[in-house]
């Protein structure tokens, strides 16, 4: 891991934490066909970028994550990246990483990934890819990365057509499996693995904690975008080192 690398996605995911948290704000309503929260249910002021505090400038009020959580996962999460990207590919998994901070915050908070956000995650990453491979020198690697993101696609749509994910998780899967054909199809697999595993953790702490509580277990829905998202970037740190 380099410094510069650790200073500059740490730097970049704090300057990027405040309009995140406006976007984690502006979709973490309970459906897809309600309206986007655009302003404090409490004052009305516009909601845009957010203080750290998680709370309205206008009237003090409860908005969005708690103090400092969004800037806490921005700016490890892009340090993270960015210490461990090869040069030619450090602005996509920043882009990936500023666009999977707030599609893990609002699948936690609502169990729902935005198709905006989830598109946007997508097109950005199929865009930096393109300079990022032949910066590289190695064009062929698109090819990997086009049939990485097909195989992930298609391995989420299945059990989304069950009702066992939501079909977000499909749409994210493309564009977390193209980065992915950049390291490998092990790097996919051991991202799969890793989602999983920390899925199945949640999981099981989530209902001993129900149980404790006396309350029903049954139904418990799993966000499963956040262990998406930490399981792609823990795949693309073991490929670098």
């Amino acid at each position: 891991m380099t410094v510069i690398g650790l200073t500059l996605g740490a730097v970049a995911g704090l300057a990027a934490a405040p309009l995140l948290r406006g976007v984690v704000v502006r979709y973490a309503v309970p459906t897809a066909e309600e309206p986007l929260r655009s302003a404090c249910p409490a004052c009305r002021r516009p909601v845009g970028a957010l203080p750290p505090t998680g709370r309205c400038r206008g009237c003090g009020g409860r908005l969005g994550p708690g103090a400092g959580q969004v800037e806490l996962a921005a700016a490890g999460a892009a340090a993270l990246a960015l210490s461990a990207a090869a040069p030619a590919e450090g602005l996509l998994l920043l882009w990936a990483v500023l666009c999977g901070v707030p599609l893990g915050f609002v699948d936690g908070m609502v169990r729902r990934l935005p198709d905006r956000v989830t598109g946007c995650l997508g097109a950005g990453v199929a865009l930096l890819l393109v300079p990022a491979v032949l910066a590289a020198g190695h064009p062929g690697v698109l090819l990997r990365c086009l049939l990485v993101a097909l195989a992930a696609g298609a391995l989420f749509e299945l059990p989304a057509w069950f009702g066992l994910i939501g079909l977000g998780d499909a749409k994210l899967a493309l564009g977390l499996g193209a980065l992915l054909g950049l390291h490998g199809w092990g790097s996919a697999f051991v991202a799969l693995f890793l989602a999983s595993a920390l899925g199945a953790l949640w999981g099981t702490g989530r209902a001993g904690v129900e149980l404790v509580r006396r309350r029903p277990v049954r139904g418990l829905e799993i966000p499963y975008g956040p262990f998406m998202l930490l399981g792609t970037l823990g795949a693309v740190l073991l490929a670098r080192r």
